[in-house]
């Protein structure tokens, strides 16, 4: 009989695809919520940015360049929590 630290190849495998899949989706809502950062920026036109890119010969150019590295940050920042609360078990738990 296994033990629990022993795993089948195919346990393994889920194991790891549930892992892809917990990371992916803590990524896709840091990112989201870093483009909702660069919104609200823009919407509530704070420190002048609405006016500014809404002024901009290319606002759409503009506007990705505070909504894409906000949502990068901010990604990468939900993952990093993630992967530091990852729900496992420790091996030398009894």
């Amino acid at each position: 009989m296994l033990s629990n630290d022993d795993m089948t190849p195919e346990e393994a495998r889920r194991d790891h695809r549930e892992m892809l899949w917990f990371l992916t989706i803590n990524a896709a809502f840091g990112m989201a919520l870093g483009a909702s950062v660069a919104f609200a920026l823009f919407w509530f036109n704070l420190y002048g940015i609405g006016s500014t890119i809404a002024r901009s010969r290319m606002p759409l150019f503009s506007f990705a360049m505070i909504a894409i590295p906000l949502a990068l940050t901010f990604g990468g920042a939900v993952t990093a929590s993630a992967i530091m609360l990852m729900p496992y078990k420790r091996k030398k738990q009894l």
